[in-house]
């Protein structure tokens, strides 16, 4: 069941899907036409989820579900995932990009290796002030108030 991401509640769970890459209008278009399609017909144990999608920055999937609704299970969840590969597959772009932290650098998203961080603190790149986006997030009021935050004021803190 797909309704609107801003009536999800606060404690609604998300998983957050950080691209490699800027997608274009069209493959934002293309994403969205079947992630709505997904979550249309999206269930756990037979019973439907009440879910919800974003888009931000033309880089992120954000997808959550209302489990106060129906709770999301592992073989849902599995689904899900199965959604995030087959776009993959279709746009030659990467969503599993865990190993890769993402910053809004001069209005721009940068993604820089874990491996790099320090070195890229060392030159100044990233500073406490930097914004970063915490992909740790697990639920809506979470992705509102500590989602792209100053990198000072996340797990971040520890590379400065």
């Amino acid at each position: 069941m797909l309704v609107p991401f801003h009536e999800m509640p606060g404690d609604a769970r998300l998983w957050i899907y950080q691209s490699n890459r800027s997608l274009s209008p069209h493959e934002v278009a293309f994403v969205k036409q079947c992630t709505e399609e997904f979550i249309q017909r999206w269930q756990a144990h037979g019973q439907d989820l009440k879910a919800s999608y974003k888009i931000e920055y033309d880089q992120f999937l954000i997808i959550s579900v209302d489990e106060s609704f129906s709770q999301a299970s592992g073989c849902s969840i599995d689904s899900s995932v199965h959604l995030i590969k087959a776009l993959e597959h279709e746009l030659q772009v990467s969503f599993m990009t865990s190993g890769q932290v993402a910053f809004l650098i001069d209005d721009q998203i940068r993604l820089f290796p874990f491996a790099e961080l320090k070195d890229q603190v060392k030159k100044s790149i990233l500073k406490a002030e930097t914004k970063i986006f915490d992909n740790t997030v697990k639920n809506v009021a979470e992705l509102s108030e500590k989602w792209l935050v100053s990198s000072e004021k996340t797990w971040f803190n520890r590379y400065l």
